[in-house]
Parts: structure tokens; sequence; C-alpha cells
């Protein structure tokens, strides 16, 4: 279907220098099936000073100057992994990100001063070579500038939605835009304006909320705050930068929440729901929009030219640039990461190509010699390109020099970030007044997230899924055990930190951090919302129970989980969410003062419903969008559901061991000797896990038993996508619950550095002994030195009946 475009009213306003360009007339693939109608969607323009006449004057004259090979190379954005300076002598490439785990000459730990260096090295070499154009250089910082040690960490979003307060929004995204600048770069790829409504998605903690309405507040705020109120005629401060509405659109509504999905909805519900945010931040003057992985009704976003182009730049008015994500390009039909005409035609600006950058320049170049990309749509891509450098100051009369490395860390947004911690807690139970801790009281600081800055920080935390971060890494933050020790201490009490939590002396309270390890994107991915407590930790708080000592759980997650039994033990429960570097606002909550009050009483409420199973999508909640407690509520919350309401053993996660390279929960992976372990890619972004042999050695991966004697009977397969990455003839040995099996003649017919899957019938592991009533062991492998693998996904699945069995 072709819809006509509707006239912005600032294409109106430039109409004398930039005339307006019909993207349905120009684009020469046909509209895809997933089309819209911009009558029902709503309308918004881009403010007027996202420009100027003069600004679109001189965009043309450079434009007019440009050869075909500057103006390609301007689509296209490399990750400082895979590029350096001076490959833009060569290939004028208009941008430059730093992915979750690019650091700086690869230091992951690199200071500010070494971000702004690497900066000014890709800068310094774009203004010399070709065009003359500078780059620009985008980084993720989605709850403070998060890549750099040392930076004020804020909750991330689901924490902040939980706080209710749009000024808190803008200060923060005033502060995180500050840190970002000081550091030389000048465009951030947030804010997330997803609505999940699956909390299974493992990004649902990067959305404000399900609702609709909270996000559409915060836009306006988040917007403002990073880039300040647009100046006609002028650049952004030196302080401000570029914000990213992202991920358009509805990658929060994917079928079963799955990261990079489909989102099977009407139009009207994808509007309703997903797209509130949008017009909001456009409407507060947003430079640029990030497409999103995922689809709507099976059309992949980087290729929908009716919601890129029809809508987003047509009824919404956008006249910013439309960014890409991480090779997302690459999935569109027809498409490699190399080869994509179709997403700069559907309405897509900047391709984001992070190791792809060089072969999809040549074959853009190519597409655009012979008109397969319009030159008119190239011209506006790139004019729209050269709008937001013009607004950042990086080009024109007004040039901004960003890079002011005082203010990362700032004690003004260490403040900042106290108060958005103690906004963020949520109250969900507070039997016999558990809470605040009482003066002088003596407390126990238990559980696994007690002295851990990963756990309370979460993914996107100096690496991408957040895992290795250490309080080390934040020396002006405090982890939660830390702060609560200091603000008892402070009352004529004694506070202690003790993970297991054994005690010499009987504590009045014990407060257990617990909940969530940290992920990011689909890693984060689960099968249902049941929280699967690590070894230990229900049993920890038995037994202090059973001493008659007050439990408080604070439980650090990205997504509420059903947890009755945790909240039936715990005599006060509180929703911690990931609270970022500054553990004095739980303190702040949590504990009294000299008066017998708290600094802050709870003011947070959920931003999504708290589930009362584990059943998802959340139909009947055990607690409501916007519950939450404080300290005058009276209420006492009796015994809740405990039952998960679903099969557990035999839902997904009993038979999906693996996915994109990490060992899914339930399931732990098991290193037993000299194996070297690390995530790479392979199709996407740290898809895959590379185990490298340099002695006789295994990795296995283990759990709660489960019964597979269904699948067993069903023909079911253990399927195996991996790519073999060194092999000499080495032996390697496959064990199933204790079952072992040869494959080293199955490898030998692999072709090595080749993604491939290996499919083993259930029956062969079976007939070698293995037991499918309780399968704790579903996979390990043995080798010797030199042999090196990478496994994607492993998994239970069917369709084994007529495969042979590899030799015993």
């Amino acid at each position: 279907m072709r819809v006509k475009r509707s006239i912005s009213a600032l294409a109106l306003l430039l109409a004398g220098c930039a005339p307006s360009i019909s993207f349905a007339e120009i684009a020469t693939a046909p509209s895809p099936l997933a089309t819209a109608d911009p009558t029902v969607w709503p309308a918004a323009a881009s403010p007027a000073e996202i420009t100027s006449p003069a600004t679109e004057k001189s965009i043309d004259a450079i434009l007019s100057q440009m050869t075909v090979e500057q103006k390609v190379g301007q689509l296209i954005q490399a990750d400082i992994s895979a590029i350096t300076p001076e490959d833009l002598n060569r290939y004028p490439l208009g941008s430059i990100l730093a992915g979750g785990n690019s650091g700086p000459f690869g230091d992951e730990r690199a200071s500010a001063d070494k971000w702004k260096q690497l900066v000014d090295a890709f800068r310094d070499v774009s203004r010399k070579s070709g065009a003359g154009i500078p780059i620009l250089f985008g980084v993720d910082a989605v709850h403070g500038h998060s890549n750099l040690p040392g930076a004020t960490i804020f909750p991330h979003n689901i924490g902040l939605g939980a706080a209710r307060d749009p000024d808190l929004i803008r200060r923060i995204g005033a502060a995180t835009a500050a840190e970002i600048a000081a550091s030389g770069i000048e465009w951030t790829f947030a804010p997330t304006l997803a609505a999940p409504q699956d909390v299974r998605w493992g990004r649902s903690y990067e959305g404000y909320s399900s609702d609709p309405a909270l996000i559409a507040g915060y836009a306006k705020a988040m917007t403002i705050g990073l880039q300040g109120e647009l100046a006609a005629g002028k650049p952004l401060a030196a302080d401000r930068v570029a914000a990213t509405a992202k991920h358009f659109l509805a990658d929060g509504g994917t079928v079963d929440g799955r990261d990079q999905g489909d989102a099977r909805i009407s139009e009207t519900e994808l509007v309703a729901v997903h797209a509130q945010g949008y017009p909001v931040s456009i409407d507060a003057g947003a430079l640029t929009v990030m497409a999103s992985f995922s689809s709507w009704n099976g059309i992949k976003h980087h290729g929908n030219r009716s919601l890129l182009s029809d809508v987003l730049k047509g009824r919404m008015g956008f006249n910013g640039l439309v960014v890409g994500d991480w090779n997302g390009h690459g999935q569109v039909a027809g498409c490699s990461a190399t080869d994509c005409p179709a997403a700069i035609n559907a309405g897509l600006d900047l391709y984001m190509a992070p190791d792809s950058w060089k072969g999809l320049y040549e074959s853009t170049l190519a597409a655009a010699r012979e008109g397969r990309i319009p030159a008119a749509r190239i011209d506006d891509a790139v004019r729209r390109i050269l709008r937001v450098k013009f607004k950042l100051g990086l080009m024109g009369d007004q040039l901004i020099e960003r890079g002011d490395v005082s203010k990362v860390g700032a004690d003004a947004h260490l403040a900042l970030a106290r108060e958005a911690v103690a906004k963020s807690l949520v109250l969900l139970k507070n039997n016999k007044g558990t809470l605040p801790v009482r003066k002088g009281a003596r407390v126990l600081i238990a559980g696994p997230g007690a002295d851990n800055m990963a756990m309370q920080a979460g993914g996107w935390t100096v690496t991408w899924q957040g895992t290795d971060t250490k309080a080390e890494d934040f020396p002006k933050g405090q982890t939660i055990g830390r702060a609560i020790t200091e603000a008892v201490a402070a009352n004529g009490g004694k506070a202690e930190i003790v993970a297991d939590g054994s005690f010499s002396t009987k504590p009045d309270v014990a407060i257990v951090v617990m909940g969530e390890k940290p992920y990011a994107e689909f890693e984060g991915d689960i099968p249902h919302l049941a929280f699967t407590p690590q070894k230990g930790e229900i049993e920890l708080i038995e037994k202090l129970k059973a001493k008659n000592i007050r439990v408080v759980v604070l439980f650090l997650s990205g997504r509420p989980l059903f947890t009755g039994k945790l909240i039936n033990l715990a005599d006060a429960f509180v929703a911690g969410w990931l609270p970022g570097s500054q553990g004095q606002g739980v303190a702040d909550v949590l504990v009294a003062g000299a008066n017998g009050k708290a600094a802050r009483d709870f003011t947070g409420k959920l931003p999504f419903a708290w589930p009362a199973d584990a059943r998802s999508p959340i139909s009947q909640p055990l607690f409501p969008l916007g519950y939450g407690l404080n300290y005058a509520s009276k209420s006492r919350l009796g015994r809740v559901n405990e039952s998960p309401g679903i099969d557990i053993s035999g839902s997904e996660g009993a038979t999906l061991f693996m996915l994109r390279g990490k060992v899914r929960a339930p399931w732990h992976l098991g290193l037993d000797g000299a194996i070297a372990s690390r995530a790479i890619d392979i199709g996407a972004q740290e898809d895959a896990r590379q185990f490298s042999w340099s002695d006789k050695a295994a990795f296995s991966i283990s759990g709660p038993v489960v019964n597979l004697e269904r699948q067993l009977r069903d023909n079911a397969v253990l399927a195996i996508d991996w790519r073999i990455d060194s092999y000499a003839g080495q032996s390697v040995r496959f064990s199933f619950n204790g079952a072992t099996l040869d494959l080293s003649a199955a490898i030998k017919s692999l072709a090595t550095g080749t993604a491939d899957q290996t499919k083993i019938p259930l029956r062969c592991f079976a007939e070698a002994g293995a037991k499918f009533d309780a399968v704790g062991l579903p996979l390990r492998m043995e080798s010797t030195p030199g042999f090196a693998a990478s496994f994607r996904t492993v998994r239970v699945e069917a369709g084994g009946a007529e495969l042979p069995c590899p030799a015993r």
C-alpha cells in the first residue's frame, strides 16, 4: 500500500532552501506487507530550532561539492574495535561508535582523558580527509555514562519508572549529558522508550514502565535533559549531547518477549501501547531515532519504509537522522550485514555496521552508482546527518569543544543518583514494622548482593553484560552492604556483611540482598517468570527465620519476578531493581536515623505489575501496576501463592541449556581444567561462547534435575549449533547425564571455521546408559590441547527418529 506523505511544519519552513522529498516516490523496493496508515498515528514535528535556513544553505553547498564516495561514507558507522583513525583517510565514514565491550585502545576501563584522546584522534583525521566532515561519535550511555569507570551510575530505567518523577528524569539527563560530554563524546543511544509487555524480555529493565503514559512523560523530560531546549541558530551547549529515541518500534511487544522478535499486533495496539514516547521526544527536539532489531507482523523495522519514512519522517515530522542498530540491517529480507540497499531505501539514514563497515561501504557505493539507491535518497540521508552535526557544534561557525573531565563523577551528580536510588525503591511487604532498621540495632547483611557492585549496577556497566563490574570501578560509589553498615554505625548500631549469613552474635534483623545476576539484551531472555535462587539462598533465609531473626529481603532485579516463597519467608520485602553505584540511597530509606525515622520514606510505585505466578504475560498480578507501601501504611500481607502455575520442569527452560552462547537459568556452566572461555561474534554481537583447550579438560552444563523421559519417548535430539575453530584429530567426547559418546569421527566431517549443527538422538545416550527421569548434567564435553569450538545454542528438540548414533 502506498500512503501519501504529510508535510511537517518544519518542511514547509525550510521549503525555500531544502525541498522535501517523498520517499514513497523514490524508493525502489515494494511496500512491505506490514504497512501503516499515517492517519491513525499521533502527529508530531521536530521543532524548527533543530536547524536554520542558514544551516540548510550551508548543507546545500556541502552536498554540491561532495563525491558519491564521500556521501556514501557519511551513511556508515563503524565500531572502535574494528577501525582505526587512519582508516578514515581511505574510507570517509560519517560516524564512529563504541559498543558495549569496546574501550579506547582496547582498554575497557579507560579514563575520560583516554576516551577524549580517542575521539579527538578520529575527529582530527576526519576533518582533514575526504570532504573534511567531522565524524559523529556515539556511545551506549544508558544509565549514566556507564562505559566509564568513575562515572555516576544511575538506577536503570525500570527503577526510574518506579520513582514517577519527570523532573528527576530531566535532571538525570542533564547530569548524564555532562559526563558524556566530559569525555569528548556528543551522542548517546538513549532514551529507551520501549513499553515492555512481557518481562521475559531481557531488555525489560531498559524500559521505564509498561504504562505508555508514564513513558510519554519521561520521553520529553529525558530528551530535554540530555539535549537542553533547542535554540534557533545555536548548537547544543558544551555539556549537552544528542539524544536517541529508541528502539523504533515495539521492541517491547514481541511474541513471548523475544529479543529481536516479532510484534504480531494490530496497528491500533502498535500506536496506543508502543509509539506514545516518540512524538513527545520528537516534539522536544530529539536529534536521532534508532530503528529496532525487531519486526512488526513479520517485517523487520530496518526495512519497513511504511514506518520509517511514511510514519516517522512523515506523520511524525522527524527531521533528524535515523540510525540502525548493531548490524540490524543485515536481518532485512534479502540483505546481509555487508549489503543492504533496502534499509536506506526504507528510510534508514545511518547504518550501524560495527565490524561489517568495509564491505558495506563497497556494496553501498556500488548500489549508489548503479541507481539502486536513488541519489535523492542519499542526499536526504546525508542532509539529515549533517543537520545533526551542525546542531552539535561539530560544523559551521560555532564550533563546540567538549571534554571537561572534572564533571565525571561530580559530587552533585552523585547526590542526584543517591536521590534517584531512594525514590526507586518499592516496599511490597513490611509486616510487624520490620523496617526501618531501628537506632542502635545489630544488623546482619547477607546474600550474594550484599557487597556486589555488579548485581546492583546490572548490565551495560563498564562492559556490555556487566558481569565483571567491581566496586573499585566506582571509587565514589558504595555497595549496598557497605552503605547500610555505615548508616547503622552512625546511629549507634553495629552491622556486618557476611554473605553466607553466619554470625557469632545474634542480630536483631538480617537484610538479605539477592536477585538476578547481571545480563543485557538477549542473554537476559527467560522462559518463565519464576525466580530461580542460587544454591543455598533459600536455606540461608530459612536458617535465620528458624532462629527468630527478622528478615528483610532486598530483591535486585531487572524485572518483576515470581517470588512467592521469598515473600512468605520475609518479614519485609523490597523491590530494589538495579540501583547503580550509590548504595547510600538504599540506606537512606531502610535505616532509621537519630530521630527514629529514616532519612527518606518509601515513595516508589511499581512500574510493572508484580506476578502472582510464573506465567507470562501477567494477567492476575499479586501487586498491580502503581502499587507501593510507605512507612505510614498499615497493611499486613498474609501468605501469598507459592505455586508457579505452570510446569517449570517441562518448560523451555528445562530443555534449553545454552542460547546465544550463554548458559540459561536454571542451568550453570562449569569448567574443569585448563579451558579458556570467552564471548565472541558469529552472526551477531556476542552470540556465541568459544572454549579453547590448553590441556586435557572438560566443560559442563549442570543444574536442578528435570525429567526428560517424554522427550526420549518422542525421539528428540540434543541439538548443538556450533563452529569448530581448531581441530587436529583430538579426541572429543560428549556426555549426557553420565553416558558418554565419542564425537571425534563426526567432528572430522565438519568444516573448520564454518557454523554448523550437530544432532545426537537422545536414544543414543540412553543406549549408553543415561537415565532420563532425573537429568542434572545434560552436557559434559571433554577434549585435549589444541581443540577449540564456539557454541551458540545447545538444546533438546524434536526430530531424531531417523538419525544414526555416533560411535561410542
